[in-house]
């Protein structure tokens, strides 16, 4: 377990394991609590590299609301990577984890050797749907300052999930969750690496938007976990670290 200091605001991450390098960013109001099995899963034949996000779990809350974008979340994943030493890695994500993913691979293409999507989006090319989804988040950030951390629900993800307080989350609602353009959905046809999507069957609020990046970035595969919801890995973990397993054991040396 460490911490770097990013101008100010420290972010925790931790190393496990020897191997190839694989970098897992948890989704919204998690931590990096929720990648345990597959730490366990995966660490006597890879590194696996797993942090909290600003504004959650044991990374630094800054009350600066500029502090918290999908800019510095990116930044925030290059430095981690910078931190433990590799040069590239299998960047991977659920959720907002996903998203970030896919930003980073679209800021950094040269660090990413592969890249897995769990239950996440790309984003909206609609201005309207984008807008709608920026008032939820919104009204998540407004939510947690009115109620603090029992705003947070029960989601197996969140359970598992310790904040200190909610106002790192309600500012990662508004500058992180929330989407500023259309950036990432319009770059997956460019995508060069390897990579996997992967959705629960129940988890129908992203079923669609699976489907569109198995079908827009080159190459992809696409893995449905039957009887699963929104936290595939935590539902049914012996057939998510099975499908993560096929898939980086296909990879290249």
């Amino acid at each position: 377990m460490a911490n770097i200091d990013r101008d100010g605001v420290n972010i925790h991450y931790e190393s496990h394991g020897e191997g190839p390098p694989v970098l897992l960013s948890h989704g919204y109001s998690a931590t990096c609590r929720m990648w345990d099995g597959q730490i366990a899963a995966l660490k006597d034949r890879y590194r696996v590299i797993v942090w909290d996000m600003r504004g959650h779990g044991q990374s630094d809350y800054p009350a600066d609301p500029s502090l918290y974008s999908e800019k510095l979340t990116v930044a925030d994943m290059a430095a981690v990577l910078d931190a433990c030493g590799p040069k590239t890695a299998v960047i991977a994500g659920l959720s907002l984890g996903g998203y970030m993913t896919l930003a980073f691979n679209a800021t950094h293409p040269d660090r990413a050797r592969a890249l897995m999507l769990f239950d996440t989006g790309p984003g909206f090319k609609n201005d309207a749907a984008r807008e709608a989804w920026n008032a939820t988040a919104r009204k998540r950030g407004e939510d947690l300052d009115a109620r603090g951390l029992a705003a947070l629900g029960g989601s197996d993800e969140v359970r598992m999930s310790q904040h200190r307080d909610a106002k790192g989350l309600a500012g990662a609602a508004r500058g992180m969750l929330a989407q500023e353009n259309d950036r990432v959905i319009r770059s997956l046809d460019s995508v060069k690496v390897p990579t996997m999507v992967l959705v629960g069957a129940n988890d129908t609020g992203f079923l669609a938007a699976t489907d569109y990046m198995a079908a827009k970035i080159p190459g992809a595969s696409k893995v449905v976990i039957p009887d699963a919801g929104h936290a595939a890995n935590l539902h049914q973990p012996a057939a998510f670290n099975r499908a993560v397993e096929d898939f980086l054991g296909r990879l290249p040396a």
